[in-house]
């Protein structure tokens, strides 16, 4: 990482996503003086996902930053949520699945898409256990809060299944 392609970048980050033209000016610098470095291209990516929906063009950076370095961690968080943003199930599911595998990477990111992709696939218990499986990976207050949020979320989608008293039945 160059000095000059790290200030463009970090300006990039710091632009991100309260000013989108800035941000995309600093990008394309950083991205001329280092054109296959994996943190710019993801921020590229998350541009085009978060704040412009062109997933496709998107999952382009994304492919683009996971090539560059397949080991870099910041990466495939967001790339899950655009393949998801973009029902590409299949794909978000053998990208968690690679993604568990790298070190230093934060699990419980990681399982709180698979379990987003479970209740996306109607897949409520599983989501709830993934979810369980996720907390024990949530090293600060925040994460786990979000985790807990996301439980609740789901509970309240399960079909309530009612016991009928024998009164009711004849």
């Amino acid at each position: 990482m160059t000095l000059t392609k790290s200030k463009y970048y970090f300006e990039a980050l710091d632009y991100f996503p309260f000013n989108l033209s800035e941000c995309m000016d600093a990008l394309n610098y950083a991205l001329s003086y280092e054109p296959e470095d994996a943190d710019s291209l993801c921020l590229m990516g998350r541009v085009y996902s978060e704040e412009l929906k062109d997933y496709e063009t998107a999952k382009k950076y994304f492919d683009e930053a996971m090539q560059s370095n397949i080991g870099n961690v910041n990466t495939p968080k967001y790339y899950i949520e655009c393949l998801l943003n973009n029902e590409d199930y299949k794909e978000a599911e053998k990208l968690i699945a690679f993604a568990l595998k790298l070190k230093g990477i934060d699990k419980s990111e990681i399982l709180n898409c698979l379990s987003l992709l479970q209740e996306r696939n109607f897949e409520y218990k599983q989501a709830l256990e993934t979810l369980k499986e996720a907390k024990k990976f949530a090293y600060n207050r925040t994460a786990l809060e979000i985790l807990e949020d996301r439980e609740k979320m789901i509970k309240s989608k399960m079909p309530v299944t009612r016991v009928r008293k024998k009164e009711e039945i004849k």
